[in-house]
This record gives structure tokens, C-alpha cells and sequence, in this order.
């Protein structure tokens, strides 16, 4: 009796200790660039939060005594994560909520730390094991009632770049803010750098990211490019933003291309220079504020006006959020004035003429 050959795709696999070898090859090849290609594929601002983070962590290292964490390259080797345990990643939630770093950084920070150890265990320099109990590591979120437990036990310090409470700004100071600048190019720069922030609640980075071709001035509409959500909007410019891009266009002061806001090298310049940098529009906003009376005017003070006086005008909650560039609506309820009716804004379709349930004529 003839035995039954295998077909012919049976006898094309490799025997199981070639594919063990095949596999292992490929792991370790892949391995490799695990942080590059990681990295490679963050925005410039998540990259910097980051960095920022995992130098948060060094910071603490350093504090319990791990000395030798300061030369360690967390972003780039895998081979840094090797001996990280879950006691070191829940200590630094400690050393953070000690330290002062409100419930939102610290999430932040622990969310960071966590992928670059996966990206450590990918790379096979962090063991499953040991990935496995740092993901139980949990920090609360900021408005839960865990949160809200742990808050009440410690002295909060603030820390980071963003004011505990934004600046306000009154109508008048609004106004003078838009309109009140110098025929200069440095001055027809600083009224559409204003009304871009104060009529279109942009984020600093988006203002200074904007391109001429983002530009449509006969139509009076402005694209542009939100980092933060990856993603790209479209503004319908208001009266005061087009009359303002309209004189700074009509001066000779927008090129061809190129960015729409550029830098000064001072007051009296007759030109305006090369591409003006995130800070350099930081500062600027500085300084008018400190013109109209308001100290310590920041661009997310702008962007904190815009986003209140459109909640107080009855702007719908899903309109801000899409029209401030946010990814979900716990940002712009923060706007929106609690009602002293709880359903006060509440509205109802109209029923047809029915009687009242219960009966009745």
C-alpha cells in the first residue's frame, strides 16, 4: 500500500527550529529601532511633553538615590528600562503628589513612562513579566472621586508653564488690544497676532505655524493646522480678523509665502524679518497686555477669553468644541456658566395636541 505524500505547500515550511530561528532573528532586527520608529511617528509637541516627563523622572531617580539615572538616555535606549520595576514607577506617582504636580501631570507623566516600557519589553530589553505589573500602576484621574479624595490629603504646589487661574480681560481691554497699534509692520503684525487670538481662540503654536496659502481672502476664510489634535480646520475669518490681514496684506507686509506672522528687529523696522518663534509671540503678547494695564498676559489667556465670552453668547458646547480644536467636551464645559435653572436651556420638540396622560377634557 502507497502512503499519502504531503502536497507540496506542506513541504515548503521549515522545520520548527528553523522557524524558531527565523523568528528570533526577526525579533531582534525589529528590536532595534523600536525607539526610533516610535518616536518618529509623535508630533513635535507630544515629543517635547514627553521629554519633558521623562526628565520628571530622572529628577526623581535621582531624588531616592538611583544616581547613575542621570546619564541614562530614556528616550532613545531600550537597554535604560531594563531593570525598572513596578515599586520605582508607583514611587514616583508618590514623589510627584508629594512634590506638588497636580493629578492631570502626574497621569500624564505615568502614561508616558508606561509606553516607553512597552516599547522596552518590544524591544526585549524589559521583561512581560515586569511590563505586566507596571501596567497595574494606576494613577486616579483628575475629576473621580479618588481623585478628588487624594487631593483633599495633600498641599498642592502648582507646577508647569500654564497659570492656575487665566487672566480676564474686560470688553475695553479686548478692543484696545485688536485695534490699538501703531501703521508699522511691527504694529499691522501685532493687530492680526491679537484678533487671531482673541476672535479665533488659536493656540500659540497654531498662530505660529500659520502659512500664507493658509490664507483665502476673498472668501475671508483661514485653514490651518491643529498640532495638538492632528488635525486641519477651517475659520471663517470675523470683520475685525479680515479688516486686519487685509491692511497687513496691502502694506507689503505678507509675502508671497512663507509664514503669515514674522519677527521684528524693532519698533521702527520698515521690514519685517525672518519666521517669529512660539516664545517670541509668547513675549509679544506680554507686552501689549502690559499696554492696555493687564500683567502677565499669555496666549492661553486669549484663548481662555475667546472660549468664555462665545459660552456666555449661548454658543452651543459641541460648536466650541469643534471650533476650539478640542478633543472632547470637558474642555469647553469649563466655559459654560452653570445655570441657576438646571434646565433652564433645556428645549423640547413640540407634541402633537394630545391630551394630558391621565385623561381629562
Amino acid at each position: 500500500m502507497r502512503l499519502p505524500m504531503p502536497d507540496d505547500h506542506a513541504l515548503s515550511l521549515p522545520a520548527p527550529h528553523a522557524l524558531a530561528r527565523a523568528a528570533a532573528a526577526a525579533d531582534q532586527a525589529a528590536a532595534q529601532g523600536v525607539f526610533a520608529r516610535y518616536r518618529a511617528e509623535l508630533a513635535a509637541q507630544t515629543r517635547r511633553a514627553q521629554d519633558a516627563d521623562l526628565a520628571r523622572w530622572q529628577r526623581y531617580l535621582t531624588a531616592v538615590g538611583v544616581g547613575e539615572a542621570k546619564d541614562a538616555a530614556w528616550a532613545t535606549e531600550p537597554s535604560a528600562w531594563t531593570h525598572v520595576t513596578w515599586g520605582l514607577v508607583e514611587g514616583f506617582l508618590r514623589w510627584q503628589e508629594t512634590a506638588g504636580y497636580s493629578l492631570a501631570s502626574i497621569a500624564r507623566a505615568l502614561a508616558t513612562i508606561r509606553v516607553y516600557c512597552i516599547q522596552a519589553t518590544r524591544a526585549g530589553t524589559l521583561s512581560p513579566a515586569a511590563l505586566a505589573l507596571i501596567q497595574t500602576v494606576k494613577a486616579p484621574a483628575p475629576r473621580s472621586k479618588a481623585g478628588r479624595n487624594r487631593d483633599a490629603q495633600r498641599a498642592t504646589t502648582r507646577r508647569g508653564a500654564k497659570k492656575g487661574t487665566p487672566t480676564k480681560l474686560t470688553a475695553q481691554q479686548v478692543r484696545r488690544l485688536k485695534h490699538e497699534h501703531a501703521d508699522t509692520p511691527q504694529g499691522r503684525r501685532d493687530a492680526v497676532l491679537m484678533c487671531l487670538l482673541l476672535d479665533h481662540g488659536l493656540r500659540v503654536s497654531e498662530v505660529a505655524d500659520l502659512q500664507v496659502r493658509d490664507l483665502d481672502l476673498e472668501r475671508g476664510l483661514l485653514r490651518f493646522y491643529r498640532r495638538k489634535v492632528d488635525a486641519t480646520q477651517t475659520h471663517r475669518l470675523t470683520g475685525d480678523t479680515l479688516r486686519a490681514i487685509r491692511r497687513y496684506a496691502a502694506a507689503g507686509d505678507l509675502r508671497a509665502d512663507g509664514q503669515v506672522l514674522r519677527a521684528t528687529t524693532g519698533p521702527r523696522a520698515v521690514n519685517l524679518g525672518g519666521p517669529i518663534s512660539i516664545q517670541g509671540l509668547r513675549d509679544r503678547v506680554r507686552i501689549l497686555g502690559q499696554r492696555v494695564g493687564v500683567a502677565g498676559l499669555s496666549p492661553h489667556d486669549c484663548r481662555h477669553d475667546w472660549a468664555t465670552r462665545a459660552a456666555r453668547a449661548g454658543t452651543d458646547p459641541l460648536a466650541l468644541q469643534e471650533a476650539g480644536g478640542w478633543s472632547s467636551l470637558a474642555m469647553p464645559r469649563r466655559y459654560i456658566e452653570a445655570a441657576v435653572i438646571a434646565n433652564e436651556r433645556v428645549k423640547l420638540a413640540v407634541e402633537d395636541d394630545e391630551d394630558p396622560p391621565g385623561g381629562g377634557g
